[in-house]
């Protein structure tokens, strides 16, 4: 009750108000929420302005989790707060997946957006939204339910950079092949824009924008002017990169021969890409964080920074890709900065892309259903005691689907296939449900009755399957608390993560 009052005197009043002995912000804060594609922790950890305007003055999150490697169920766990499971997303195409299974279950109608528009929230989306958006909609200007405002792409080529159409608020632009058209750019443009106007326009009206680049998915096309960047880089050479001994993988791995030179310079010229397309999405970062800090308003808005999933290059024998277990796959950047956020603080707890909806619903004061099954992160980042916080995550990959577009003209629009996705498309990785534990052990349960176990303070590079050394003890934990875990949601689903079952 004082929570929802204290909120409804802010906006009714627009002054500073002490309730219940805490002082309130003149409005409540604003939420920018830069999520970038296909970047994994490593990778994220390379660039320079993330590091200097979010992560150095904010907090960072060393465990920080996707349920799904794959874009789309990560992005509909994110505008959900569920797992998969609960989703029912598992894929980027239809019917279990992408933009056309979203729409025909109507995941739309209740999502974080809707609920922030409620609170009294300005909502932007610029950028990539689902995996094949607009495909099926009722038309290629469809705007999902809670968006005041839509600048995302409805035709053409956009993982390319160039050449694609925006929806923008209802109609289609054309964008070509120019250096402006560069598409990481245009997506800076159209979210300094949304900023810079709702705070003059509707200077009452707190603001989310959520702003999603291309970058660095392949084929990672760097701005022209960054084409001549990063010379010589390459992969690193990690001790899992094109490892020589995977006997203890399963068979999937074990039947992935050693990267041929041409493979590995392949990867090497796709990672050095990567990270020349990712100078364009720093630069945004600056560019959101400086008309911020121009307009009087940094000090009073959340600055999120993480990506959809993460993304391996060589380790375990493998092409570029993700959809794995590894944690090249799984572990995703998350560094936050905002009001009362401690600068430069480490968190440690095990966190996942299902809890961004209930964080921002927090920072809103806003309202969401009992169905959500993550968790707020607002008490780690502003240092104050936790409960009972989540000791172990579930990790899945559904069936990929081999769907294709029912148009010619959404090609372009969906998930153009990195070398290993081919692979995976082929069935050579059998779907799995497993855990990532807050001790370090990642356990992985394949349908075809294999079984992966790493203890990953030991063993960071996951070399060392330890399954078939370990106890029947262990093994029945990991076992019955996945299946605690994967059966239910909300709040079952939370204590269900909280320990392991009576027993074990």
């Amino acid at each position: 009750m004082a929570k929802s009052l204290g909120r409804g005197l802010r906006l009714g009043l627009g002054i500073a108000l002490t309730w219940a002995g805490s002082t309130f912000a003149a409005q409540p804060p604003n939420i920018v929420f830069i999520l970038a594609d296909d970047l994994d922790a490593a990778a994220a950890s390379k660039m320079e302005q993330v590091k200097a305007l979010i992560t150095d003055p904010g907090a960072s999150f060393q465990k920080h989790y996707v349920n799904v490697s794959l874009c789309c169920p990560s992005r509909v766990s994110t505008l959900r707060g569920q797992f998969a499971h609960n989703t029912t997303i598992y894929g980027n195409n239809a019917p279990n997946g992408g933009f056309e299974g979203t729409y025909n279950k109507g995941i739309e109608s209740s999502t974080v957006v809707t609920w922030l528009q409620d609170a009294g929230y300005r909502t932007a989306m610029v950028g990539k939204y689902l995996n094949g958006y607009p495909n099926t909609a009722p038309s290629d200007t469809y705007i999902p339910p809670g968006w005041t405002e839509w600048y995302s792409p409805n035709g053409g080529s956009p993982y390319s950079q160039f050449d694609y159409q925006l929806n923008e608020n209802g109609t289609s632009v054309s964008y070509g092949h120019a250096d402006a058209d560069y598409l990481t750019d245009v997506i800076s443009d159209k979210a300094v824009d949304f900023i810079r106007r709702s705070v003059t326009d509707h200077p009452t009206q707190p603001f989310f924008a959520y702003v999603a680049t291309y970058a660095p998915h392949l084929p990672a096309t760097p701005a022209p002017r960054h084409a001549d960047a990063l010379p010589g880089l390459q992969a690193p050479r990690t001790n899992s990169f094109n490892e020589a001994d995977v006997s203890d993988k399963p068979a999937w791995v074990r039947d992935a021969p050693l990267l041929t030179d041409g493979q590995v310079a392949l990867i090497d010229e796709q990672y050095r890409k990567r990270r020349q397309s990712l100078l364009a999405v720093d630069e945004l970062v600056k560019r959101v964080i400086d008309t911020l800090t121009e307009l009087g308003q940094l000090e009073n808005t959340y600055v999120f920074f993480t990506s959809d999933n993460g993304y391996h290059q060589g380790q375990h024998r493998l092409e570029s890709g993700k959809m794995t277990a590894y944690e090249e796959d799984l572990l995703i950047p998350l560094s936050v900065r905002g009001p009362g956020v401690k600068p430069t603080a480490t968190i440690t707890a095990l966190t996942a892309n299902v809890d961004y909806a209930p964080t921002f619903v927090e920072i809103a004061s806003a309202m969401q259903p009992d169905w959500v099954d993550g968790r707020s992160l607002v008490p780690l980042f502003k240092g104050s005691t936790v409960g009972p916080w989540r000791q172990a995550l579930m990790i899945s990959h559904g069936e990929v689907d081999k769907g294709t577009a029912r148009a010619l003209r959404y090609a372009g629009l969906l998930e153009p296939d990195d070398p290993f996705d081919k692979s995976a498309q082929a069935t050579i990785i059998p779907m799995f449900k497993g855990l990532r534990t807050a001790d370090d052990f990642t356990y992985v349960a394949y349908l075809n009755g294999e079984y992966e176990l790493y203890e990953n303070t030991k063993d960071l590079r996951q070399l060392r399957n330890r399954y078939e050394g370990a106890s029947e003890r262990q093994r029945a934990k990991m076992a019955s608390w996945l299946e605690a875990i994967d059966g239910t949601g909300g709040a079952a689903l939370r204590a269900a993560e909280e320990r392991p079952p009576k027993g074990h």
